[in-house]
């Protein structure tokens, strides 16, 4: 059995603490102009501004909970709060794409008239604020599905600023107000496509779905390549978070030591580490002549099959 546990990045903590900062800043401040502006584009942008920050502080202190320990209870640790804080993060994307659709159909019911050069104006900071902070976010975003879903948020709320700015540009060259409430329904669409991707991924990880990229079938035939393998069956690979791979499975061997069931037993945790990136692996060897169950086998309740153990994850 091999262990190798990753935790979050100091940088990235920091980062992220300072990007909650100026977020909340900002949306004071869009807010008050979105108001006076009158401009439906701009207040959805500081609503949509105000949950990112949300977002981030939950991406702040799942970076922080998951470097805690692991403990009797909590065998794997905290590295799903990650998962779950990117999970609540794109539940909320949606949530403000329906509001902002709402909102902007009232306003395309009854029009109103916009004050196009603030709008201008404080949408092109939020561009500016939301791309820098994307931008910090970048790297780590490449690893962790819990700052991607932080980095997804910023990267939208840039783009739909641009888009405020376009909208204010509009209204300011022709007087068509509907502009407004025309690239809300823009910017709303824009945020249920880019939390999409987050959403099933951190479904599937809650459900432990085999990890993304990971070929089940090539797994398999490679457990069987191993020298000393027979057979291989109740084959699990789910994902812990991210970057943290486990895996377990039973495989079959001929009558022999245990020191000789031990070096197979290391010989397909070593391949698995090495051709499949999966670090935490569980491997019970049986020896030949044991009847096998399905390769992916389904979980019973052991009140429904008492002394039936198999397939249960460590």
């Amino acid at each position: 059995m091999t262990h190798t546990h990753t935790r979050g990045s100091p940088k990235a903590g920091r980062y992220l603490g300072l990007s909650v900062a100026l977020t909340l800043a900002f949306v004071v401040g869009e807010a008050v102009a979105g108001y006076f502006a009158n401009s439906v584009a701009l207040l959805s942008d500081a609503c949509h501004n105000f949950a990112d920050a949300l977002a981030l502080g939950l991406s702040w202190y799942a970076v922080w909970i998951a470097g805690r320990p692991a403990d009797a209870k909590r065998t794997y640790g905290y590295h799903r709060v990650g998962v779950l804080a990117a999970l609540v993060n794109a539940v909320s994307l949606v949530v403000i794409a329906l509001v902002i659709f709402w909102e902007a159909g009232q306003r395309l019911w009854s029009p109103k008239p916009v004050g196009a050069g603030l709008m201008i104006g404080v949408a092109l900071a939020a561009v500016v604020l939301n791309a820098f902070i994307s931008l910090w976010l970048r790297a780590d975003a490449k690893h962790d599905l819990n700052l991607r879903s932080a980095y997804v948020h910023m990267l939208g709320d840039a783009v739909a600023a641009l888009g405020v700015v376009a909208a204010g540009v509009v209204v300011l060259l022709t007087g068509w107000t509907a502009a407004d409430p025309v690239v809300s329904f823009l910017i709303g669409g824009l945020i249920l496509w880019s939390s999409w991707g987050v959403l099933r991924e951190a479904v599937n990880v809650l459900l432990e779905a085999a990890p993304a990229g990971l070929d089940m079938t090539a797994l398999e035939q490679a457990v069987r390549g191993v020298p000393g393998v027979q057979g291989v069956h109740d084959l699990h690979a789910w994902t812990v978070a991210s970057e943290m791979v486990a895996c377990s499975c039973h495989v079959l061997v001929a009558e022999q030591s245990v020191r000789a069931g031990q070096q197979v037993q290391r010989a397909v945790a070593g391949m698995l580490r090495e051709k499949f990136r999966v670090a935490h692996t569980t491997i019970q060897v049986e020896v030949e002549g044991c009847e096998p169950d399905e390769m992916y086998c389904t979980l019973r309740s052991t009140a429904a099959h008492p002394g039936h153990d198999h397939g249960e994850k460590e």
